[in-house]
């Protein structure tokens, strides 16, 4: 009596019969997927005779849920909190000050880009679209210091389409400074929706270091206090493997159980590069955090923010 042999996938590339091979490979994958199914139906029976906890969940290895380990890991730091109530950013978060933003652009800039901050400016309440005119930023945030504006963004470009994003806070900073990527435009979003006027709700996704809490905190500034909910608009600043994703949507209540999204944009994606002590200054400015390349992407499982 001949003994049965294990064909596995390792086995079978020993056969040198192609034939011989492709026809053990076709039974090797048949049973298989038979003892998947029969261990689905398992599953599903038990399930449904003794509940869903009865079925041990399988976790599945991701990039971010094997992240390396980050000392400034903030939840509830005593330290955190008192800094909070004392930063540049304090007056917002007391409700001292109301947003008031400014943007404007690089000097001559392209249409996309102009088009680009015109419709941000639709999406931050309170927020002015400023024709640049080749003055120096220093200039405008003067000027916008003496009009009570509480930011200034600047969107640049390379000649063809916007490539970066510099956030300063007035009257003592800090300014960022973002790669800006991925860049689509109200036109260019399938089915895009129309704006209206009600202030949004604002959702900070994974913003869990300590300098992750500073760049959400700072996008938080951006916009008004109390959002209007009953207008269902709703902006999201997801952060994935330090990528900072914007997306701009309102809530479309299908039923009393479904409810789905429909985009408005425009949407982008940031990196930050950046961030400095007080308001824009390239050639004397004091930096707190730059990223440095060849320091800190080491390894894919560790993350800024």
């Amino acid at each position: 009596m001949e003994a049965e042999v294990d064909y596995s996938s390792r086995n079978l590339s020993n056969i040198r019969n192609k034939k011989r091979r492709q026809e053990l490979f076709k039974q090797l994958k048949h049973q298989k997927s038979k003892a998947k199914s029969k261990l689905k139906k398992a599953k599903k029976k038990l399930i449904k005779e003794q509940g869903e906890d009865a079925v041990e969940k399988k976790v599945p290895k991701t990039i971010e849920n094997q992240r390396v380990y980050d000392e400034t890991m903030t939840y509830d730091d005593e330290e955190v909190l008192a800094d909070q109530m004392t930063d540049e950013l304090a007056p917002y978060f007391n409700r001292e000050t109301q947003p008031k933003i400014l943007i404007t652009t690089s000097d001559k800039p392209c249409v996309r880009t102009r088009v680009f901050c015109k419709q941000l400016a639709l999406t931050i309440p309170n927020s002015e679209f400023f024709s640049r005119h080749d003055q120096d930023l220093k200039k405008i945030i003067l000027k916008a210091k003496e009009r009570n504006y509480t930011d200034v963004i600047v969107i640049n470009e390379d000649r063809k389409k916007p490539n970066g994003m510099v956030i300063s806070h007035i009257p003592d900073g800090p300014t960022m400074h973002f790669k800006l990527t991925t860049s689509r435009i109200r036109t260019e979003i399938r089915k895009a929706g129309e704006t209206t006027s009600h202030l949004p709700e604002v959702i900070l996704n994974n913003f869990n270091t300590r300098l992750g809490l500073t760049v959400g905190r700072m996008f938080a500034s951006l916009f008004p206090h109390d959002p209007q909910f009953n207008g269902r608009r709703v902006i999201t600043f997801h952060n994935q493997r330090d990528f900072i994703f914007f997306r701009h949507h309102r809530y479309q209540f299908r039923n009393e159980k479904k409810c789905g999204l429909h985009e408005l944009g425009p949407r982008f994606t940031l990196k930050l590069r950046s961030i400095q002590k007080g308001t824009f200054d390239s050639k004397f400015g004091e930096y707190e955090w730059m990223h440095k390349r060849h320091e800190m992407d080491t390894s894919r499982r560790k993350f800024n923010l």
